[in-house]
């Protein structure tokens, strides 16, 4: 194990639930559910907190779907500021880098509330700036521009046309920009994610992917993408997902390929994680295949799913999650040869660090 004693831990995109409560069994079949659905419960709190789990970046708003995207977005920011209401001695806002390090010390866990899509700004170019600055004000640090489908912002990964960063995208870079959020290009196509992070006065983020230098999938992005990214004094986290494995079955040995991959293309002060999945792990896997399969195929019918996503594949790497999953990955990073400097940069320092260089005022 590493020599320090307990490492601060951010997950730049993952959850905090628990997906073994009835409602949350339901919630999963559905294509998009909202954040009331979630079981933020003492289970799924203690097990964060047994992780080692500092702070984690949760997926709120509108993502995709028939719902309002401004008023869904702001109904969902009023539901987690009621979960953490209810949790204080548990459960830390996240505004600026220092509440990291506040929750790292206090042995709370950072709540950091992220967009998956940035439709809710709007379509208006005269309305941008408020509307990033009310979700700025809201607590939102990271918003991603796009997700897998095409937006009027730019394409995700999945849109075949591959447009670059629009003439409106590049207003709502900007306006992120002057308020000190976080650019999230993870989902974007490859032109989207290029343009972005060079129109950007910012470092951008790609929050979690994986490398398609090792996994040929379009949710991975290139050695360019990353390199562009780091180059700017950006962040790259590396997600526990099915599309590190060309078969849709990784393996926590595929975790650390990539990690490695990123770390050897981007450098070491440029790479972390982003599991996009909770600690709490699922209790039953054959009931959850059922579960999975009608999600997926849900998913599919809509239009927004991503290559690699098949009805055997799990979202998530079956030997590298529960409460134990940091503690292994920090075991298997060892075993490659990372020293615990490397491993504490990789494990949460290097998200530390490039939210210094973003949310300032």
């Amino acid at each position: 194990m590493t020599a320090v004693a307990h490492p601060m831990i951010v997950n730049a995109l993952g959850q905090l639930d628990n997906p073994n409560t009835p409602a949350a069994r339901a919630a999963a079949t559905q294509l998009n559910p909202a954040s009331t659905q979630l079981a933020v419960d003492a289970r799924a709190i203690a097990e964060a907190r047994a992780s080692g789990l500092t702070a984690v970046n949760i997926t709120l708003g509108y993502t995709m779907g028939d719902l309002p995207p401004y008023e869904h977005t702001l109904d969902e920011i009023a539901v987690w500021d009621r979960i953490l209401d209810a949790h204080p001695t548990d459960l830390l806002k996240v505004r600026t880098a220092d509440d990291i390090r506040r929750a790292h010390r206090e042995r709370r866990i950072g709540v950091i509330y992220g967009f998956q899509n940035a439709v809710a700004v709007g379509e208006d170019p005269a309305l941008v700036d408020s509307r990033v600055a009310g979700f700025a004000e809201a607590g939102v640090r990271v918003v991603q521009l796009t997700y897998n489908q095409a937006n009027h912002l730019g394409d995700g990964s999945m849109a075949t046309a591959n447009r670059g960063l629009t003439p409106f995208g590049r207003v709502v870079v900007e306006a992120l920009n002057d308020h000190h959020l976080m650019v999230d290009l993870s989902h974007s196509g490859e032109n989207t994610c290029l343009d972005a992070a060079r129109h950007s006065r910012q470092p951008v983020s790609i929050n979690h992917t994986g490398c398609r230098a090792l996994a040929d999938l379009p949710r991975n992005k290139t050695d360019e993408e990353l390199r562009l990214v780091a180059d700017r004094g950006g962040f790259v986290g590396i997600y526990f997902m099915p599309f590190l494995n060309p078969t849709g079955h990784a393996a926590a040995a595929d975790v650390v390929d990539h990690i490695v991959h990123a770390v050897d293309v981007c450098g070491e002060d440029h790479v972390g994680i982003g599991t996009d999945g909770s600690v709490t792990a699922v209790d039953d896997l054959d009931a959850y295949r059922a579960t999975l399969a009608e999600h997926v195929a849900a998913r599919q019918a809509a239009g927004v799913g991503a290559a690699g996503e098949r009805a055997d594949t799990y979202p998530f790497v079956v030997d590298l999650r529960g409460v134990d999953q940091f503690r292994d990955l920090i075991r298997l990073l060892e075993k490659r040869g990372y020293r615990s400097g490397r491993v504490e940069k990789v494990l949460g320092r290097n998200f530390l660090d490039y939210a210094d260089r973003v949310w300032t005022s």
